[in-house]
This record gives C-alpha cells, structure tokens and sequence, in this order.
C-alpha cells in the first residue's frame, strides 16, 4: 500500500482508453487526484489534445465533457497551433475531492493528426475512518454500476 504522492503515466492512441488501476487498495485507504496533464508526441507540430478521468462504468468523450457527470474526476484540453494570434492553450479540471477506491478510465483524443498522447496523473493516499470508506466505497459503487 503506497502511503506517499505516486505517479501514473503512459502514452495513448487518440480515442483509446486506459484503465488506472487501484487494484492494490488496503481497506482505510482512498487516493485523490491531484494532477493530470496532457502532452503531445510531437509538440513541435501544430496538435489539439483532449482527455477525460472518469470513475463511471464508461470513459467519457474527451471532446463533449459534462460537468454535471458525478464520475468526472479530471479533464484536461491543450492546443498549439503554432501562430502568435493563437498561442498554447492549456485547461485542466480535477474534482480533487472525489475519494478513488476503483479502477478509473482514462480517455484521450486529438483533432490534429493520430499521434499518441502522452498523459500523466499524480495521486495522493488519504487515510479515512471506517464510516467515511463505506461512504466512499459506496459513492463509487453507485457511480460506476449506473
């Protein structure tokens, strides 16, 4: 059982997805996400890349993202077109409140060519009382059987 900040990172086809497994979950314990960035293969070339976290039983399409969806937990969008009027733009959102005790799905995507799209997330382990890890257990329980 990790008990310390830990990274999980990889490289996926554009509208592939991932499964971040916590798999090693020790019963006390959850994981919040406390970063996730995208980064293109080749970022010397003009690219719009897009990507979803979701503890849902279905990844999320990177390119109609719903906030209003209780199993988004991060999603992230970053583009370079290459020309001054328009300049890299980079946007990230993370429910760094959401308590992860499942497997999530990542999903990417890019508008710009087909080359893979490196991500990385970083997650820290938080320590709850048994009353809070049945509530977060059941939380996601609901989220991703919906």
């Amino acid at each position: 059982m990790r008990k310390d900040v830990f990274v999980m990172r990889g490289q996926t086809a554009s509208g592939d997805e991932e499964v971040l497994n916590f798999s090693g979950f020790k019963p006390g314990y959850a994981y919040k996400m406390i970063e996730f960035n995208l980064y293109p293969k080749q970022p010397n070339t003009s690219y719009e890349i897009s990507g979803t976290v979701t503890a849902s039983k279905t990844a999320m399409d990177p390119a109609a993202v719903d906030f209003s969806d209780d199993g988004l937990i991060a999603s992230g969008f970053i583009s370079d077109h290459g020309a001054e009027e328009n300049p890299v733009g980079t946007f990230t959102v993370i429910n760094d409140t959401f308590l992860i005790t499942q497997n999530l799905i990542l999903k990417v995507a890019t508008t710009v060519g087909s080359d893979p799209i490196n991500w990385q997330c970083k997650f820290m382990p938080v320590k709850m009382a048994k009353a809070e890890e049945a509530v977060a257990n059941y939380k996601q329980f609901m989220i991703s059987d919906d």
